[in-house]
C-alpha cells in the first residue's frame, strides 16, 4: 500500500507576532515623522531644523518602540509562565481534577463524555501541560510571547518607516517641502497597509484605507498646530 504524505498547510496565524510589531513599528514610523515634519515646516522651520527634527524623532521613537514592546510583551510572558507553573502545580496535587478539567473542555467542544475522557487520557499521558497550556489556558508555541524578538522587529521597522519621509526631505525643495511629505507619507502608508495585510491575508483595500486615513489626519492635525504656532512666533 502506497503511504500518503500529508501536505503541511500554509495558515498566517503563526506571523502575528512578528507581523504585528512590524506593522505596528512601520506605521508609526512613518506617522509620526512625517507628523514631526510637516508641523514643523507649517511652523516655517528652516530646512536644518526640519531634519534635525526628523532625525531626532527617528531615534527616539525606536528607542520608545524597543522598550515599549518589550516591556509589554515581557509581561505577557510572565503571566504566560505564571500560568503554566500553577496549572504544572495542580497537575501534581490533583491530576483526576485536572483529567476531568480538560474532558470537560473537549465535551464542551462537541466529543462525547466517553470520547473526551479518552482523549483527555492519552493526550495528558503524552503531554499533560502541553495539552493544558493549550486547551485551557490557549498558550501555544506559535502563539507565545517572545519580548525580544517584538523588541528588535519594532525598532528596527519604526525607523525604516521614519526614513522614508527622511528621505523626502533630504531630496525634496524647501518651498513644496510639506505638500510632497504629506502626499508621500500618505502613499507610503497605504502601501504599509496593503502589504501587511496581502501578508496576513486580509483585504488589501480595507487595510488601505484604514492606515492611509488615520495617518492623513495625524499629520493634518499636526500641520493646523504647526501652523497656529507658526503665526504666532
Amino acid at each position: 500500500m502506497t503511504k500518503v504524505k500529508a501536505n503541511p498547510e500554509l495558515h498566517r496565524s503563526d506571523r502575528i507576532g512578528w507581523l504585528r510589531a512590524a506593522v505596528l513599528g512601520a506605521n508609526d514610523g512613518i506617522v509620526s515623522t512625517a507628523s514631526l515634519i510637516v508641523g514643523v515646516t507649517a511652523a516655517h522651520s528652516s530646512h536644518q531644523d526640519i531634519l534635525l527634527t526628523g532625525v531626532a524623532g527617528l531615534v527616539a521613537g525606536a528607542m520608545s518602540m524597543a522598550s515599549g514592546e518589550y516591556v509589554s510583551v515581557s509581561s505577557q510572558a510572565d503571566t504566560e509562565q505564571a500560568d503554566i507553573c500553577r496549572e504544572r502545580s495542580e497537575l501534581a496535587s490533583q491530576p483526576d481534577l485536572e483529567h476531568e478539567e480538560l474532558a470537560q473542555i473537549y465535551v464542551d467542544r462537541g466529543l462525547s463524555k466517553i470520547l473526551a475522557k479518552q482523549v483527555a487520557e492519552q493526550l495528558m499521558a503524552y503531554d499533560a501541560i502541553g495539552s493544558h497550556a493549550r486547551d485551557e489556558l490557549g498558550i501555544t508555541e506559535r502563539m507565545s510571547a517572545r519580548p525580544l524578538q517584538a523588541a528588535l522587529t519594532s525598532a528596527a521597522s519604526f525607523a525604516g518607516g521614519a526614513a522614508m519621509p527622511l528621505t523626502v526631505v533630504v531630496f525634496s525643495p524647501m518651498q513644496n517641502l510639506i505638500y510632497i511629505v504629506f502626499a508621500t507619507a500618505v502613499l507610503f502608508l497605504v502601501l504599509l497597509g496593503m502589504l501587511s495585510a496581502y501578508v496576513g491575508g486580509a483585504s488589501l483595500w480595507k487595510a488601505a484605507f484604514r492606515v492611509g486615513f488615520w495617518g492623513w489626519l495625524a499629520m493634518a492635525i499636526t500641520a493646523g498646530i504647526g501652523s497656529i504656532f507658526g503665526a504666532a512666533a
